[in-house]
């Protein structure tokens, strides 16, 4: 029997695949080298961005100064960027900066985890706090809607001086792409902001999806919601398998946001002659596959090319399970199908905490089976209408005497990380 081999991105080392097949088709980014001197290419962006001044021009040494980064579960570079940030902004006091860990509706990062994301020397000089959604002494109002719904977002934030929102532009199932002011909405919103950003009309809007940005309902709430107080400076980035950054997007949000992501369109999207029976695909890895929550998204980019009543098999860590935060599990468990999941989500009066991600999971189970290989237990993964996938080689083979020993499969070693799409 003909064999292809492949290395599927699971948590920090990877998973390799020996598949027992010869049709197989890999999807997968161009790959882009990484920048040969990152910290050279930081400070040309900063000195001469997109549509903004330079960095050390906007920032006065007595401005207190909010810096927003994406969480634990994004695979910014923070412990590289910070530094860089503050070798530019030399000439402000390092009492004068607070780093808001944008956590959305997700949980809290542990000091441990915090001190990893950022390195040992900004851990220790510089103040680093939680933002915490659920907590209203922690929020400020800073506007409203456009549908007239107030919105707070994380004091530290909201009353700085100036405000830098750092990023990774990635492919997003939602929003188009990630990035731009998602670093600020949902990142440091308030929780009644965050589900009504998500319910259920705008999730299941067909331009809510990987890719696109233009109409898309998603992103024109992140935009507008994002730019209710003024971004002074956004530093965004791409990168490629090996995290090498591949660019800098910095400056005026929108225009350094739009560039990043035209950049991103060109490398991640792949196009597919014909939907695939099986396609077996991965969360890109840690840190993004640390949890079932976030492990929707690779399975919500191998739904882009299954075939109806295909099988989807993701291969996710989860260390951490199901998140520590909202309903997503009890939601999953509580629900005898996907179309009854459904059924409370389309008839809720308002948005139910995590709903997003239970909708869009189920709108995929709906249409086509899943399988997960990961650290969680069977009879939870069961408990969430998935299947328990203890090996993912014998489980292709398997489905292959069932439709055909030549029946076609695609693999997305990076998962969410590529847009695949049908045409």
């Amino acid at each position: 029997m003909k064999t292809t081999r492949v290395t599927l991105q699971y948590g920090r080392t990877g998973l390799p695949l020996e598949l027992p097949s010869a049709h197989v088709t890999v999807v997968e980014p161009r790959f882009v080298p990484g920048l040969p001197d990152e910290a050279a290419a930081f400070q040309a962006a900063m000195r001469a961005p997109i549509g903004r001044p330079p960095l050390r021009e906007i920032v006065k040494a007595t401005d207190r100064v909010a810096i927003a980064i994406p969480d634990h579960t994004r695979p910014l570079p923070r412990e590289r960027l910070l530094p860089w940030l503050f070798a530019e902004l030399a000439h402000v006091p390092a009492e004068n900066f607070t780093i808001i860990n944008g956590t959305g509706s997700h949980r809290a990062n542990t000091p441990d985890e915090l001190r990893q994301m950022v390195g040992d020397a900004v851990f220790g000089r510089y103040r680093i706090i939680n933002h915490d959604s659920r907590d209203p002494a922690t929020l400020a109002r800073v506007g409203t809607t456009a549908d007239g719904r107030p919105v707070w977002f994380n004091r530290a934030y909201a009353e700085a001086d100036r405000r830098i929102v750092m990023g990774f532009i990635e492919p997003h199932f939602m929003a188009g792409f990630s990035g731009g002011y998602k670093g600020v909405f949902p990142a440091v919103a308030d929780l009644a902001s965050i589900k009504h950003y998500h319910r259920a009309q705008v999730i299941g809007d067909p331009r809510s999806t990987w890719g696109v940005l233009d109409r898309n309902p998603t992103q024109a709430q992140v935009r507008a919601n994002g730019a209710l107080l003024p971004v002074d400076f956004l530093v965004n980035v791409t990168q490629n398998r090996r995290r090498e950054i591949t660019g800098f997007f910095c400056g005026e949000p929108i225009a350094a946001h739009d560039a990043g992501c035209a950049f991103a369109k060109k490398t991640a999207m792949v196009a597919c002659p014909k939907a695939f029976p099986i396609v077996v695909t991965s969360n890109s890895g840690f840190p993004l596959d640390q949890n079932l929550y976030q492990t929707v998204k690779g399975m919500s980019a191998a739904a882009q090319i299954v075939a109806d009543g295909g099988l989807i098999l993701a291969a996710a860590e989860c260390g951490d399970g199901f998140p520590d935060h909202g309903s997503f599990k009890s939601f999953l468990f509580g629900h005898p199908s996907a179309q009854a999941m459904l059924d409370t989500i389309n008839h809720a009066k308002e948005p139910i905490e995590d709903q997003w991600q239970v909708q869009l999971l189920a709108l995929i189970l709906v249409r086509a089976r899943v399988g997960v290989f990961s650290q969680i237990a069977a009879d939870e993964i069961r408990r969430a209408h998935l299947e328990p996938v203890p090996d993912l080689a014998a489980r292709v083979a398997a489905e292959l005497e069932k439709i055909g020993r030549d029946a076609p499969i695609a693999v997305l070693p990076e998962g969410p990380m590529t847009i695949p799409y049908l045409g």
